[in-house]
């Protein structure tokens, strides 16, 4: 069975003009930079909005990953526009031109870990991001039964008191309601970087 009778399709454009419109899609998503398109705003500097048809099509077809912003605002302005990840690393990687991982694909793999670890569980876990508009940013925040764990991903094997700042604001900003943050890096070690920072290795906890 079609999708649509025969009789609807004459509301459909011809295809030469369909195409016209994608073409400015296609060739901005083409320029698209990957450390741009991991900006929580509508990528406006880029001329891209999170619900065009293009990123929705992108969606659709699971090569990008919507992630919500954590909007649970106490006594700050915060982003509240979802972030944009690839559902395939490697293609990010290609179509970046870059051969090897660094910082935002880093994150962009956690991503995906993250993902396969709350689909198998029962209880309801939401992965979110947090931004204020200031530029202080979470990378991941896990939200499960009222409490939440802010995660920070840093491509270093020398995790500092210093790449965890935002961890610790973030904490501030929610107190009880916020578990201990996690810094996740490249290295080998496990450290309690401050009372309320873990440092971990990334592969150790996905």
């Amino acid at each position: 069975m079609p999708l649509l009778p025969p009789r609807q399709f004459s509301k459909f454009p011809p295809a030469k003009k369909m195409a016209g419109r994608g073409r400015t899609h296609d060739q901005r998503l083409k320029n698209l930079k990957f450390d741009q398109r991991l900006q929580p705003t509508p990528v406006t500097h880029n001329k891209i909005r999170v619900n065009s048809i293009a990123v929705r099509l992108l969606e659709t077809s699971l090569l990008l990953i919507q992630v919500p912003a954590y909007s649970v605002n106490r006594t700050r302005r915060l982003i509240k526009t979802p972030k944009l990840y690839w559902g395939d690393v490697g293609l990010g990687l290609h179509l970046a031109g870059i051969p090897e991982l660094n910082g935002a694909h880093l994150e962009n793999i956690v991503l995906h870990d993250l993902l396969c670890w709350r689909d198998g569980r029962t209880e309801q876990t939401e992965i979110l991001y947090w931004r204020t508009t200031t530029g202080e940013e979470v990378d991941f925040v896990i939200e499960v039964g009222g409490r939440v764990l802010p995660i920070e991903i840093k491509a270093t094997s020398r995790p500092r008191l210093a790449d965890a700042a935002t961890l610790r604001s973030f904490r501030t900003e929610y107190g009880r309601a916020s578990r201990a943050g996690l810094l996740l890096h490249t290295g080998e070690t496990f450290q309690w970087l401050a009372q309320d920072v873990l440092a971990a290795p990334w592969w150790s906890v996905c």
